[in-house]
């Protein structure tokens, strides 16, 4: 069902005219109908998750302990002896900020602030669809209930991530990209750069969303590009340069567990195969930059987290986070259909194939399926004004090279000119000494 542009409803008069159009409870209050529904979703699945949450909450504390106390190991030699902890160092000093606290207290109030980022990840999507979508004659309203209904299907999965396994490295990863994402809709160059660096320097498998930095215009990708490199190089080196065991934490091997993906692509070892993490990264760099190139970078995120739960030998449930913030950047901006389809497919094969399906092969194919379809229908299936917007932007580059062209002559035409007035001015010269 694809969204259609109605007009304001009438009614009661321009109060309530405005309400309809905003979607504002009251006009004096600042907060919409569908941010109330997504805070009360969101605070009805923090109270069930948080008796059982902070799964991985003791190895955010851990590395922030070894990175700024005086214990051994640690220091610039964290990652050298400490491999298993695979969570940057913009993490660790923001789980810096919750050590003041108990350990019970610190560990709660970081798990309801990560929650509230998932909040402001969502009213960010909504204003970058916005923004996307200016001067189309996009319907409001209807951009706001699709948030809403993407949105009661993403904060279950941000909720995993937040709250039960409480991985911060992931929640501070994702939030940066959202950011960098609403930055490049409103045509930054520079911000967008240093969001996509702080997500790196936040978890290294964010290294795929660096793509993004494809979508900024042709002639301004340089000074953005070695900005990015400088910020995660001054993040990352002095681990390496302080210690060069540090290597080792690249190399960190986890278990292939028989509801991987790699099973069915015909991977059976018990551990992580050498090459599968800088495959994870090309992977997704490949696709994010087909999707860039296509027009869809809105995709970029979805297809660099279809990399990663594609090749990664774990399955926990916490990485489909970033799958569902893919599918609901590409509902909310890569397309325009009313019902976001693509967030709800991932809930309920990603998520709820955990849940109901018994069999680990199984799952392992449910997984791999939805990479396959979500890849396939982002990249190759058309989508609404694809051909209208392609024609659009042939239209505006002839226009520029039109202006280029004619500039060039009114260059010359002022040079010619120019020259003729220093000959008609010789004589006169002359004449004066």
């Amino acid at each position: 069902m694809k969204e259609k542009n109605v007009g304001r409803s009438g009614g009661e008069g321009p109060l309530s005219d405005y309400r309809a159009h905003t979607g504002r409870i009251a006009s004096w209050l600042p907060l919409r109908r569908h941010h109330a529904l997504l805070v009360g979703w969101t605070a009805l699945w923090f109270v069930l998750v948080v008796p059982s949450g902070g799964v991985s909450w003791h190895y955010l504390r851990q590395g922030e302990q070894l990175l700024f106390g005086d214990q051994p190991g640690g220091g610039l030699s964290l990652y050298a002896n400490h491999p298993d902890l695979q969570i940057g160092p913009v993490s660790l000093a923001a789980a810096r900020l919750f050590q003041p606290f108990a350990p019970a207290t610190g560990q709660l109030l970081a798990e309801a602030a990560m929650s509230v980022l998932g909040l402001v990840m969502l009213i960010l999507v909504g204003r970058t669809a916005a923004l996307h979508y200016l001067g189309t004659g996009t319907n409001h309203r209807r951009l706001q209930q699709r948030i809403l209904t993407a949105g009661l299907a993403f904060i279950p999965m941000w909720i995993e991530v937040s709250v039960r396994f409480a991985h911060l490295d992931d929640v501070l990863a994702l939030f940066f990209a959202t950011v960098a994402v609403h930055s490049l809709a409103r045509g930054g160059s520079w911000a967008v750069a240093v969001w996509l660096a702080l997500s790196v320097d936040a978890k290294p498998t964010a290294v795929p969303f660096a793509v993004l930095l494809l979508a900024l215009p042709r002639g301004g990708r340089r000074g953005p590009f070695l900005l990015f490199c400088a910020l995660v190089a001054g993040a990352w080196l002095p681990f390496y340069l302080g210690n060069l065991g540090s290597i080792s934490a690249a190399k960190f091997a986890i278990p292939n567990q028989p509801a991987s993906s790699l099973r069915w692509l015909g991977v059976h070892s018990a551990g992580t195969p050498p090459w599968d993490r800088p495959a994870q990264f090309a992977l997704g760099g490949l696709l994010g930059a087909i999707a860039v190139w296509r027009g869809r970078w809105p995709a970029v995120i979805l297809l660099g987290a279809d990399a990663r739960i594609l090749l990664d030998p774990s399955v926990y449930t916490y990485y489909s986070a970033s799958v569902l913030l893919g599918t609901l950047l590409w509902d909310a901006v890569g397309q325009r259909r009313l019902v976001p389809w693509w967030s709800w497919i991932a809930l309920l094969s990603l998520y709820g194939g955990t849940l109901v399906i018994p069999d680990d092969p199984t799952r392992g194919l449910v997984r791999l399926g939805f990479v396959a379809l979500s890849v396939a229908y982002v990249l190759l299936w058309p989508t609404p004004g694809a051909k209208r917007q392609r024609k659009r932007r042939r239209a505006e580059r002839r226009a520029g090279r039109r202006a280029g062209r004619r500039a060039q002559v009114a260059a010359g035409a002022a040079g010619s000119s120019a020259r003729s007035s220093r000959h008609a001015a010789a004589p006169e010269l002359v004449d004066a000494g």
